[in-house]
């Protein structure tokens, strides 16, 4: 099993397949910001798959799909087709803001996807345009409802919280993903990049007190997907709210993940700005044995914890570029 220094075991990583999105939310993707990475320095889906298999072969379970936008890559299905035959990976999900997914969530789900989790931050079409700089808010629930009718269970709605600007659609998208058996988790916004450090970071622990009140929500050990967000539930298990708190109540000492871009820079840390070169490896026609010693060498350099309340402006690269 892959370790770092710190005796966490990376069980899971997100490999970001594009950059680039349709949307450009307020927190995420400067208004006008065209640095994108160059198709021809992505990484191809046989690098890809050499990764992931590397990774599967060191004890890495889980695997999720990112962006950007992973949607706007072609042929995503047969990409998943193959992870999805990787011997190891027994969990391949995938993060989407669902403008595109009408079109492809029956695709996805024959390939073998296992599980969605879409981007969402209001269901009001002004405020949804206000933080998207979009229209486009029927598209993302034309691709929810294709993705229940193809047969996706269990998919979590991730919601941005944003101080005087989405606060009061949360209960609105808690009776949402009541009536349509989604999970709601909630974010706190994390300063990465000249976009969300604009934006003012509040504390969900207000919102947990008052929603567990509301809804009769008691804490679950459950395990909804093998990431940070820590789950809530009522008695009726019918309901579950999730929480990803990296700020009022941080979980480094349990980060279980790494993330890959695009160009093949493995990031140990959203909060810190070292990252270990892969892509040039590849190039270099490494040997497998070679590729699964460079990423436990990588995994080694994880740092302890981020730095998002000591350093707040620390981190100046887009989490577009890192991948979500």
């Amino acid at each position: 099993m892959l370790q770092d220094d710190f005796g966490r075991k990376i069980s899971y990583l997100r490999i970001s397949l594009t950059d680039r999105c349709d949307l450009r939310c307020t927190y995420c993707i400067p208004k006008g910001y065209s640095e994108f990475e160059k198709p021809e320095h992505w990484l191809s889906f046989e690098q890809l798959e050499r990764i992931v298999t590397q990774f599967a072969n060191l004890g890495t379970r889980r695997f999720r799909l990112t962006g950007g936008e992973p949607l706007l890559r072609k042929n995503i299905a047969d990409l998943v087709r193959r992870l999805k035959a990787v011997n190891g990976v027994e969990d391949l999900s995938l993060s989407t803001n669902a403008t595109q997914l009408q079109h492809y969530a029956d695709d996805l789900r024959r390939a073998g996807l296992s599980r969605l989790n879409v981007s969402l931050d209001a269901l009001d079409p002004g405020i949804f345009q206000k933080i998207t700089g979009s229209d486009s808010l029927h598209k993302v629930i034309a691709g929810l409802m294709a993705a229940k009718e193809a047969g996706f269970e269990n998919t979590k709605i991730n919601m941005v919280v944003m101080k005087d600007i989405n606060v009061n659609e949360i209960d609105a998208m808690v009776s949402f993903c009541i009536e349509h058996k989604f999970t709601l988790r909630l974010i706190e916004l994390m300063p990465m990049g000249v976009s969300a450090q604009q934006h003012e970071s509040m504390s969900l622990q207000p919102i947990i007190e008052r929603l567990s009140r509301a809804h009769d929500l008691l804490p679950t050990l459950k395990n909804l997907g093998g990431g940070p967000a820590r789950y809530w539930e009522n008695a009726q298990g019918d309901f579950s709210l999730g929480y990803i708190t990296p700020l009022s109540q941080h979980f480094c000492d349990t980060c279980n993940r790494v993330r890959l871009s695009v160009d093949g820079s493995l990031y140990m840390c959203l909060g810190d700005e070292y990252r270990y070169d892969l892509a040039s490896l590849l190039r270099a026609n490494v040997s497998d044995q070679g590729l699964a010693q460079a990423i436990q060498e990588a995994v080694r350099l994880k740092p302890q914890k981020h730095e998002f309340i000591e350093k707040p402006m620390k981190i100046v690269r887009l989490m577009s570029k890192t991948g979500g």
